[in-house]
């Protein structure tokens, strides 16, 4: 069984698109008004996206529940696998008790919460988004700050809008390269573009998340480090982007951020320490904890020493060939070729690929559950406590494992079904003012897919040919596409689902939702605006 898409199926691209929509306002509905668990309001949305897709695009019914069923196979491996290895490794540290060491070695450094956040949240998180991404940042540094005593609401939502800043040059610059390879561009061009204009991002959200958590007057307080880390973020990320290539710039701005603040706070402090409104003072404080040695501190700390250095092992070019040899792909029956892509979303007609790779040995999990073991052996944990902490770990995620399969499961029938190009081909046919809409395909490619990587795949040769006949250079459509689409990283349903899981908060996914919401949009708003006034004022910054 053969079928071509079709993406306007109602005879007026605009009723299709909202035909299209109806999945994501459903989804929308359900977590920002009604705050129903992520699960559920997963489970209804892609209920409603199947029956559009049969209904209303006309796809064959034996298609969508395929294509419904790979998804959600995608949700479970390599997604799934990854959240579980994560969290496993910090209950690891929890249950040995080595992580109040790590709390009270963090302590040492600053014990302030809006400090920590931004070590934890927006440096850490971003090394660990360039060396892996695909939800790995999220569930490791979220988990750490609510280990360290943050508010498990305040903990997923600043590592969500934190995670804003690296999204687009995350796994060693995959977006970046996978869009350049879409629209057939440069991908130096597509890098430098980006690097032009995610920097004015990067060097608010330090600033962004601390008046978020404690308020403007007690983010004044700390803004000699705010303005440390969005500096030496922005700057590096600026410099990486344009003169090395996109795979680095997040490896390289994450460190100069650490570095950066790490030598500040050796010789400034704050004046006051802020902590949550709700939070009881520490007993110890930074200046009485310097009899901790530095064995044990190095052995409480070796989980996430062990998981950084395989994660970026994993990560390295010649290391994931190999790895990558022993990846099994499927070629699902029934949908691999079945479905055929037109214009204008690719030049010319296209039968879709539906390949899952089972890629055991080279998926980042896989990293992680190698480090979990050497952790193991290294916290003195036995196997019998190794797979009781582990089987605790798995029951704390049985929600998650219900609600990632359904929203993996809601991108790929919309992707596959041609809802997704519907809403894209309406956003662009707005003429003159693409350049302003352009970054929001992005934004919607990855509230639906959870992933930069995959908007990029789905949008960026659409972005390039619409920029051709507006008369705007491609290279900074496709570049937007990827820089708008950061911004919906904090609220997709899978970064929901990750950043929940890791907190505690399953079953508050619309609390999450609302809490991320508004930031989504506003910086959503910015990237739309930079983009309209570098098509058409600041061109001279498109390389």
């Amino acid at each position: 069984m053969t079928w071509t898409q079709n993406y306007d199926p109602m005879g007026s691209i605009a009723v299709s698109a909202l035909i299209a929509a109806l999945p994501i306002i459903v989804i929308f509905y359900l977590l920002a008004v009604r705050r129903v668990p992520g699960q559920v309001a997963g489970a209804i949305a892609l209920a409603v996206a199947v029956l559009v897709a049969i209904i209303g695009f006309k796809m064959p019914v034996g298609l969508a529940l395929i294509t419904t069923g790979m998804g959600a196979l995608y949700g479970i491996f390599p997604i799934f696998w990854i959240i579980i290895t994560a969290i496993f490794i910090y209950n690891m540290t929890v249950e040995t008790g080595d992580f109040e060491v790590i709390k009270d070695s963090i302590a040492t450094i600053t014990d302030d919460r809006r400090l920590q956040a931004l070590l934890v949240a927006f440096a850490f998180g971003a090394f660990l988004e360039g060396a892996a991404g695909f939800g790995a940042p999220v569930a490791i540094s979220a988990g750490m700050l609510v280990g360290l005593g943050f508010n498990p609401l305040y903990a997923a939502g600043l590592c969500l809008i934190a995670n804003t800043a690296p999204v687009a040059f995350g796994a060693i610059g995959i977006p970046v390269i996978t869009g350049a390879a879409v629209a057939n561009l440069d991908v130096m061009k597509v890098s430098a573009m980006v690097g032009r204009q995610l920097p004015f991002l990067s060097v608010i959200i330090p600033i962004w998340l601390v008046v978020l958590m404690a308020g403007w007057k007690s983010a004044m307080e700390v803004l000699p480090a705010c303005l440390v880390a969005g500096i030496a973020f922005a700057g590096l990320q600026w410099f990486s982007s344009n003169y090395i290539g996109p795979e680095l710039p997040d490896i390289l701005s994450s460190l100069a951020a650490i570095v950066g603040l790490t030598i500040l706070l050796k010789v400034w402090k704050p004046v006051s320490i802020w902590r949550f409104p709700d939070e009881r003072a520490p007993a110890a404080t930074a200046g009485s904890l310097q009899d901790i040695s530095a064995g044990k501190v190095m052995k409480a700390w070796s989980p996430f020493i062990l998981l950084t250095v395989m994660v970026v092992l994993w990560g390295l070019k010649p290391v994931a060939a190999v790895l990558d040899t022993f990846t099994y792909k499927w070629h699902v029956p029934g949908l691999d070729m079945a479905i055929t892509q037109i214009a204008p979303l690719v030049p010319t007609p296209t039968p879709m690929a539906a390949i899952f790779k089972v890629n055991w040995l080279s998926a980042a999990g896989t990293a992680l559950f190698i480090a979990s073991i050497i952790s193991a052996a290294i916290l003195g944990v036995g196997a019998g406590k190794y797979f009781s902490i582990l089987g605790k770990t798995f029951s704390q995620l049985t929600k998650p494992l219900i609600n990632i399969p359904c929203v993996l499961g809601l991108a790929y029938i919309m992707n596959y079904s041609g809802m997704s190009a519907s809403l894209g081909i309406f956003l662009a046919g707005s003429g003159h003012f693409f350049p302003l809409f352009s970054p929001l395909l992005g934004w919607l490619g990855v509230f639906l897919t959870g992933s930069d990587t995959s908007a990029n795949a789905l949008f960026c040769n659409l972005q390039a040919v619409t920029a051709q006949q507006v008369g705007i250079d491609p290279v900074l459509t496709v570049a937007a596409n990827s820089s708008g689409g950061v911004t919906g990283k904090m609220i997709s349903p899978q970064s929901i689902a990750v950043a929940t899981a890791a907190t505690g908060l399953v079953g508050k996914e619309g609390d999450l939702f609302n809490f991320t919401v508004i930031h989504s949009i506003i910086l959503a708003i910015a990237v739309m605006l930079m983009t309209y006034a570098q098509a058409y004022w600041l061109s001279w910054m498109i390389p």
